[in-house]
């Protein structure tokens, strides 16, 4: 998979899933719908990490994988 599908894919479900506690009433939906914002940014995370990890190449040739 592609990890900038796989980025762009959780970035909209974080926002998705954030108007949706905006829109919950009772403290329970907002306790789920932060759960879940909480393990997508986590998720989010994993990849941001991943991506800072790689090789920067300045000459800017691609770098070979």
């Amino acid at each position: 998979m592609d990890p900038e599908k796989i980025m762009t894919g959780i970035s909209k479900e974080i926002e998705v899933t954030l108007k949706a506690m905006g829109k919950a009433k009772a403290p329970e939906e907002k306790l789920t719908h932060s759960e879940i914002v909480k393990n997508l940014c986590e998720s989010l995370g994993v990849f941001l990490n991943l991506m800072s990890d790689m090789p920067y190449d300045d000459d800017g040739d691609p770098i070979p994988f």
